[in-house]
């Protein structure tokens, strides 16, 4: 087992371990760490815990030291700094006629490098922008390319739900969704209604898909022949979080409701399903 501690460097981004040394962080920390050859300030997401070093990703780098006020003062003028430099990003893009979205630029603790982040339906040819920028700022320039739930992921919004999305607020990574969790589901499989902001499926499909996956196992299928209390019938619906069957018995109109212990207590008394 290995003592870690994991960090964020921006609300709901990526978690990335290091080695806390002999020292104890708290939750919410500020924290300078060095990555890629330039040192980064960083939030504490998970204090000090012990790990598997089969789950890491591999070898750990020390923290440097936890921050202080001069720090995180310091910090914050990067965070204004850069929010002034996506104007001039904006501006220089114009200038140079590059079919490209400028999202949010980033500087570095000691201000050796500076990421611009876009997103592009295509390559960009950006090497002369570059030269520009690179002579405004007075540092290394990295211009980074991002995808459409990266680019939502920074700016933030509402979501169909009425809530801010899950990915600004506390989803660290993304996770693979499908249309086939809709459908498990019983959604509308209307794009704009099952669709976040970034114009992708909903992340939230993912979060209850587990508990769909198991309920269809366990639950008899729609048209599958069943056997009730009440008799033999028809499955002509379902709930599949509730474990509700909905049965249309032979010789009766009206469909009747069943929990899916009813339903097993007697298919295992009758033996196999019932074929009419």
């Amino acid at each position: 087992m290995v003592e870690v501690i994991g960090v964020r460097y921006r609300q709901a981004g990526h978690i990335y371990y290091f080695s806390p040394g002999k020292h104890q962080f708290s939750y919410n920390d500020y924290v300078l760490v060095e990555s890629q050859q330039a040192k980064y300030m960083a939030k504490v997401a998970i204090a000090n815990k012990e790990m598997s070093a089969e789950d890491l990703p591999g070898e750990l780098q020390p923290i440097l030291h936890a921050a202080s006020e001069k720090e995180i003062a310091r910090h914050e003028e990067n965070l204004l700094a850069a929010k002034e430099a996506v104007a001039i990003g904006k501006q220089k893009i114009r200038e140079h006629g590059l079919k490209m979205k400028l999202v949010d630029v980033e500087y570095t603790f000691d201000r050796s490098k500076m990421v611009f982040q876009f997103t592009a339906d295509g390559r960009i040819d950006f090497r002369e922008l570059v030269k520009d920028l690179a002579a405004i700022f007075k540092t290394r320039i990295e211009l980074r390319q991002i995808g459409v739930r990266d680019e939502a992921k920074i700016l933030g919004g509402i979501g169909p739900c009425g809530r801010q999305l899950c990915c600004s607020t506390f989803l660290g990574d993304f996770v693979p969704v499908s249309i086939k969790m809709a459908k498990d589901q019983g959604l509308s499989l209307n794009p704009i209604k099952i669709s976040g902001l970034c114009g992708r499926l909903m992340c939230c499909l993912k979060y209850e898909n587990d508990e769909y996956e198991l309920a269809k196992k366990e639950l008899p299928d729609y048209g599958s022949e069943v056997l009730t209390p009440d008799g033999p019938g028809k499955v002509v619906g379902l709930n599949l979080l509730s474990r509700i069957v909905k049965v249309r018995l032979y010789g009766k109109e009206v469909p009747v409701e069943y929990d899916d212990e009813e339903i097993k207590k007697v298919a295992k008394a009758g033996g196999k399903n019932v074929n009419g």
